[in-house]
């Protein structure tokens, strides 16, 4: 696994954009919403940057558990020290695995 490149500027470290049919709201009475079956709601965008990565677009299917070691390997941490990743055996997203170990 690649050590973290030093901070830069020129690059955000994480983006995330919200999901399309999610309502964001201060309230705090309000129950909740959490999308639906759509095509924009059962698809999340995560835009992963480094300078040493080789520019691709990969459109096979993940599920969003693997977000979160995904992030945290991409932050030269371990992803093995999650609880979630040591109870169901998630694993970080293979292309931003493969590029970080190359």
């Amino acid at each position: 696994m690649s050590s973290c490149l030093p901070y830069s500027p020129e690059f955000p470290d994480i983006i995330v954009t919200p999901n399309v049919g999610i309502t964001y709201s201060g309230s705090t009475t309000m129950i909740g919403d959490h999308g639906g079956f759509a095509h924009d709601d059962t698809n999340v965008v995560l835009l992963v940057t480094n300078p040493a990565f080789t520019p691709q677009t990969v459109a096979t299917a993940t599920a969003t558990a693997q977000v979160a070691p995904t992030i945290v390997m991409a932050l030269g941490l371990d992803p093995n020290l999650l609880d979630a990743v040591q109870a169901e055996g998630t694993a970080v997203l293979p292309e931003v695995r493969m590029q970080l170990d190359r």
